[in-house]
């Protein structure tokens, strides 16, 4: 007889973005993303951090301050990371993302193809950047859901 208490999908794919998010060196927030083929094949994963051959000691890790004094002028974030990581066509594809994605965050989203973001936090919905973000998102016909964390934990019924 198989196990009957084993992750779902969405539970698995998220549990790789979040497991991502830990690379992060980020002081303040931590991203990962996670793209899926629609035959459920990992095709792309980053976190947020600096570019290529950007020091992580010598750049900023600010969130205040002058624009070139802060991480703001630097980051790469976890959805462009995961594309650019990514080495195949995106189109039709699932991205698992630990924040809702920014406004140019959701660009980079709409022109690889991606049609469908699955997303744990929304903490900036409201703001103008989230607003402009959910505005192109849904002129695309992107797809979004929010996963609930506690639908990441397996329960057990010991």
């Amino acid at each position: 007889m198989k196990r009957q208490k084993y992750i779902n999908w969405d539970q698995y794919f998220m549990g790789v973005a979040l497991l991502s998010a830990r690379r992060s060196k980020d002081p303040s927030t931590q991203v990962g993303a996670c793209i899926v083929s629609q035959d459920k094949k990992i095709l792309g994963i980053g976190y947020n951090g600096f570019p290529q051959g950007c020091s992580d000691d010598e750049l900023p890790w600010s969130k205040e301050g002058a624009y070139e004094d802060t991480k703001y002028a630097y980051v790469v974030h976890a959805e462009v990371n995961a594309i650019l990581n990514s080495n195949t066509n995106l189109g039709g594809t699932t991205l698992y993302v630990s924040l809702f994605p920014c406004n140019e965050c959701m660009k980079v989203i709409i022109q690889s193809g991606i049609k469908e973001i699955v997303y744990l936090d929304n903490r900036d919905a409201g703001k103008s950047f989230n607003v402009a973000s959910v505005k192109m998102m849904n002129q695309a016909k992107i797809i979004s859901r929010q996963m609930i964390f506690e639908d990441l934990v397996l329960k057990d019924e010991r």
